[in-house]
């Protein structure tokens, strides 16, 4: 019997995530499985995996085959780095605190890897939101120097009438007045 291991889509369309499962090759990608070592959800940034990576290196020890995207996985969370050093060790090329020391030396180098990542995104949003901010302030500034202005417009534009308005009174009183003794 053939045994892979490979990704079993879960989730919603356009939402998907995943159970890493060793089966047999025949079952279908979402059917039977033999037993499930962990999930890929792709979804966040970066992408989050808990993988049981004890059992996918025995899994690997028997003779389970991987497909492309698992083996990604898997390398990724330093399976195959582990698998890769415990046959240097069963020849004898290296002890086994010399293979423990060496994967101890990658697992903190990829860890510092994703924080440098996680601190990145988290700066680039701190910074995207404070240029949203700015930009929000500048429009905003805009906006109410354009009332202002519109307001004094207004007033300008009122005191003439006023004015005018006025004008036209003491013109038409004036009238009444030089008509008013004309008629005496």
């Amino acid at each position: 019997m053939a045994v892979k291991i490979r990704l079993q889509r879960h989730g919603k369309k356009n939402f998907a995530f995943f159970h890493i499962v060793v089966a047999d090759t025949r079952a279908p990608r979402d059917g039977r499985f033999i037993e499930q070592i962990g999930s890929y959800n792709p979804n966040t940034n970066p992408a989050t995996i808990v993988l049981n990576s004890e059992r996918a290196l025995a899994w690997l020890n028997v003779g389970a085959e991987t497909t492309l995207v698992t083996r990604r996985i898997l390398s990724y969370e330093g399976v195959l780095l582990r698998k890769h050093l415990q046959g240097g060790v069963a020849k004898g090329a290296l002890t086994q605190e010399q293979a423990d020391k060496k994967f101890a030396d990658w697992k903190e180098q990829r860890d510092a890897k994703i924080e440098a990542k996680k601190q990145g995104l988290s700066k680039a949003a701190a910074d995207k939101a404070r240029a949203a901010k700015e930009a929000e302030v500048k429009v905003n500034t805009e906006r109410a120097e354009a009332l202002a202005k519109k307001k004094a417009e207004a007033e300008e534009a009122a005191r003439k009438a006023a004015e005018e308005a006025k004008a036209a009174a003491e013109e038409a009183n004036a009238a009444e007045a030089a008509e008013a003794p004309a008629e005496a």
